[in-house]
């Protein structure tokens, strides 16, 4: 994306929207565009916070770097290619810019070491600014004690230690660490955040230190991103979605997170504040058909190597779960449980601020299609699934031809009784059609006139069950009436053609009662019961699925239009949080994979429908 323009004001609350991520593959950082690290967990994704003034300007804690008087406009983008971020300030003395990125020197790097590089160039004139480092350790429940050393500034806190070291003189004050710099053209100043085992020295760092950190990241994401296939007409924007994916991928493990945040609300001052720093199966498994997609085939191998770990653990398995959680944490272990900090006030004000997810305990059967659809995808395009996985597998394709038609929480999660949800029968139609279509296409052992009856079942239940002729659509559950746009996925997972009459309807039924300008509401809110108060915005991911559907009815022109319309809603960096509210604002945990892999399958299915 192109640099965006903003101008400095003295509000405390950054939009979601205004925020760049960085990240090593281990954790992330998000920088807002005045220049400060607002969320940073350290060493993991789902470590508690370091900075977390996101959640709480006063008590969250924050890293900021900007000019030391006045409203400097700013403006914001990557280095091309990268994860590299550059913040720039345009003040009446002169212009600088800050670098910031999360060393990442090569693949599955043995000696990897966890930075947070701050890079301050003066590129005309002279600027004067102010660097307050405000570290908040475990969510700002721990006082950060920093303690003056020879080659920098060490905070201790339990399990982790910080490392600030720089090329300007550091004053500890109280709590804080701050330094005052004045550059001239040409000139720099370097912060480096080392995160450290409690008892492991600074390193300390220097100017070609930092510039070979530099050059050889940019080298790193340009060589990663050069893999990609895709060469279609919204490249920017597919790269940027696949970088952030890339982001997101915990590289140690294969696992892939479904946002780096928590508690950033769907709705303004509302309840729905989640954590999203966890491995959902879903999104997982759609994120490894997108990395598919654009042929990086690497990292879907490394998801299905931590898959498969979780088909033969299943140590979370319960009579009333079944086999697999809905999700598990970067290990494949069971999260902790849900709770609140209470201590802070969360995002303008959005309580509670939660931590862990309640959601592992539901049960969600559209979660086993969702992953056997992406095991057949990475079987048919890479190197094919092993004997113990199809044992595996088999073993949960069994526990689901007896428990396809139990009530569960369904893909939203719902907080409300359980119900015999649409897109949960559809998707265990998914996973017993593609363990048909692995059998068959590689001769493996499995029971396939059983499961071909079992398929016929759910299939002809859908059909007679789910499907409202009055309204001429199919419903969120059983006897609802209710809307779903998570059943526009019927074509695209083959359940149905895109020209059967029954999906024009449900589409048409859709566009009339959930779709405002091309943004899509993912159910009836105002008939739903979700076990939640209050309300929330558009559902990215279901936009561009409304983009998908639309192409695969062949309405091309309406779908490039959608399209389109959606990328304005991006962020300045071509980012996206979980929903669009009513004015266009980004809403929910920041940024969503789940909304960057939509994005990348439609442009790849439109792409290849014009031609």
């Amino acid at each position: 994306m192109s640099p965006r323009t903003t101008v400095g004001n003295d509000q405390p609350w950054t939009p979601i929207s205004g925020h760049g991520l960085i990240g090593d593959m281990r954790s992330c950082a998000l920088v807002d565009t005045e220049g400060t690290v607002a969320w940073f967990c350290a060493p993991r994704f789902d470590s508690p916070s370091v900075f977390g003034s996101i959640l709480d300007p006063e008590k969250g804690g924050s890293w900021r770097l900007a000019p030391a008087e006045g409203t400097p406009t700013t403006q914001q983008y990557y280095f091309p290619d990268s994860n590299i971020l550059v913040t720039r300030f345009l003040t009446e003395q002169g212009v600088a810019e800050v670098h910031d990125f999360m060393p990442v020197l090569a693949s599955h790097d043995p000696d990897h070491r966890q930075r947070l590089v701050r890079r301050v160039v003066a590129v005309r004139g002279s600027v004067t600014l102010r660097m307050t480092m405000a570290a908040r350790p475990d969510y700002a429940r721990s006082e950060a004690r920093p303690e003056q050393h020879d080659n920098g500034v060490r905070i201790v806190d339990g399990e982790v230690a910080l490392g600030l070291s720089a090329s300007v003189d550091l004053t500890i004050d109280g709590a804080d660490v701050t330094a005052d710099l004045s550059l001239a053209t040409g000139e720099q100043a370097l912060f480096v955040l080392e995160v450290l085992a409690p008892d492991e020295e600074m390193r300390g760092t220097d100017d070609e230190d930092v510039a070979d950190l530099f050059d050889t990241t940019a080298a790193f994401w340009r060589g990663w991103l050069s893999q990609s296939t895709y060469t279609g007409r919204w490249r920017e924007m597919v790269d940027r979605s696949a970088l952030t994916l890339k982001l997101l991928t915990h590289e140690p493990t294969g696992a892939i997170i479904a946002a780096p945040t928590c508690s950033l609300p769907e709705e303004i001052g509302g309840e729905r504040n989640w954590d999203y720093r966890y491995v959902w199966m879903r999104d997982a498994a759609f994120s490894l058909y997108a990395l598919l997609r654009l042929g990086f085939t690497d990292e879907a191998g490394a998801f299905v190597e931590w898959l498969s770990q979780r088909l033969g653990d299943r140590d979370g398995e319960t009579a009333e779960l079944g086999p697999l959680r809905v999700l598990y944490t970067i290990d494949g272990e069971v999260p902790e449980a849900e709770h609140e900090l209470d201590h802070l006030s969360g995002y303008r004000d959005s309580r509670p601020v939660r931590v862990g997810n309640a959601a592992v305990e539901q049960l969600q059967l559209d979660i086993y299609g969702e992953l056997i659809d992406s095991i057949y995808l990475f079987n048919k395009y890479g190197p094919g699934i092993s004997h113990d996985a199809w044992s595996d597998l088999l073993v949960i394709v069994g526990w689901l031809m007896e428990h396809w038609d139990d009530v569960d929480a369904g893909m939203w999660e719902i907080r409300d009784e359980p119900k015999a949800h649409t897109t949960s029968r559809l998707m265990a139609w998914v996973a017993i059609e593609r363990m048909i279509r692995i059998a068959r296409q590689r001769g493996l052992p499995g029971d396939v006139p059983a499961w071909s009856q079992v398929r016929d079942e759910i299939y002809d239940r859908i059909q007679t069950e789910s499907w409202d002729a009055e309204v001429g659509a199919y419903m969120q559950y059983e006897g609802s009436d209710v809307l779903d746009a998570g059943v526009l996925l019927m074509p695209m997972v083959k359940f149905c053609a895109p020209s059967d009459p029954r999906f024009v309807s449900t589409l048409r039924v859709i566009e009339e009662r959930l779709v405002s300008d091309s943004l899509v509401f993912r159910y009836d809110l105002e008939q739903a019961s979700d076990g939640l108060s209050g309300e929330e915005g558009t559902f990215s991911l279901c936009s561009f699925w409304y983009v998908e559907a639309l192409t695969r009815v062949g309405r091309l022109p309406e779908a490039r239009l959608a399209l389109e319309k959606m990328f304005t809603y991006a962020n300045h960096l071509g980012l996206y949080a979980e929903q669009v509210g009513l004015t266009g604002e980004q809403l929910g945990n920041f940024p969503q994979a789940f909304t960057h892999l939509s994005l990348i399958s439609a442009a790849i299915n439109l792409d290849r429908s014009l031609g």
